[in-house]
């Protein structure tokens, strides 16, 4: 069935990826769970402590989100894909936001969606443009922030330049609401 397939297709590409960090680690030589090479991948730990799943990468450590999001595919993991989750893991853990920047159609949004299933969060994308007011991007702040979920604003660059400094005066509010 179509819904088999996908479970397949998502578990074998993980399996493909993890077989590929374990060539690297062995090619690298590293035998040390404070070496680089480990550190830079996207760890899954149970915390007796907290009682909880976290995900860690680098020096960031978040709480699983236990957002379900469905059978759906998961994104090819590049050398490229993991700088980006490793930006966008730090940016996250700084309470800041990422900003993915590349030429059309090389996969910037779904790095960031298939970043937000690894942590189990919710991910919604809206496709910027001229209309969006400083007034319906404030909603849109509103309810990200009331339900966790991340925005990914996609075509961002669209929004007219006039909105998009009330636009940066919201978004440093909440992300300096998240940091205190």
């Amino acid at each position: 069935t179509p819904i088999q397939r996908a479970k397949i297709v998502a578990k074998v590409t993980n399996e493909v990826h993890a077989r590929k960090i374990i060539n690297k680690l062995i090619k690298s030589n590293c035998n040390d769970v404070m070496g680089f090479e480990w550190l830079m991948q996207l760890r899954f730990y149970w915390e007796k402590e907290i009682d909880d799943c976290t995900v860690q990468q680098t020096n960031t450590q978040f709480r699983y989100g236990y957002e379900y999001l469905g059978n759906s595919g998961r994104l090819v993991i590049t050398p490229l894909t993991d700088r980006c989750y490793m930006t966008l893991t730090t940016a996250l853990h700084l309470h800041r936001g990422g900003s993915p920047k590349g030429p059309a159609g090389t996969g910037k949004t779904e790095t960031v969606k298939d970043l937000g299933k690894a942590l189990g969060d919710y991910v919604i994308v809206v496709n910027c443009s001229e209309g969006l007011d400083f007034k319906s991007m404030g909603r849109m702040f509103s309810g990200l922030a009331q339900t966790g979920a991340w925005g990914c604003f996609d075509e961002f660059n669209r929004i007219n330049i006039e909105v998009l400094s009330v636009v940066a005066q919201q978004i440093l509010s909440i992300l300096s609401a998240l940091a205190a």
